[in-house]
């Protein structure tokens, strides 16, 4: 199944890194916050101003961005939780 984002949404796959304690220990996924970082799957082609102008989006697929903690809609695509976001909702691509 493909998903192609609609407007300014995009698609993102969360990075879930494994934590651990300085003293050695893994954090269990049930005590884990929410990830922030992700892999951009998908994006829409961008909302559209007054005149009907198209915006471009400022993202693309293949980037790390960072995003809202709380942002976006939990979707599962083929087996994979991944998370629909409006490009508001991204805080800022990483780069290196």
């Amino acid at each position: 199944m493909q998903v192609k984002p609609l407007q300014d949404y995009i698609l993102i796959e969360p990075i879930e890194e494994e934590e651990q304690t300085p003293a050695g220990i893994v954090i269990p996924d049930t005590a884990k916050e929410k990830p922030q970082e992700g892999e951009v799957v998908a994006v829409g082609p961008g909302r559209k101003n007054e005149e009907g102008k198209r915006i471009e989006m400022d993202v693309k697929k293949g980037d790390r961005v960072i995003y809202k903690k709380w942002g976006g809609n939990d979707v599962r695509v083929n087996g994979k939780d991944m998370l629909i976001v409006r490009e508001e909702d991204v805080l800022a691509v990483v780069k290196g």
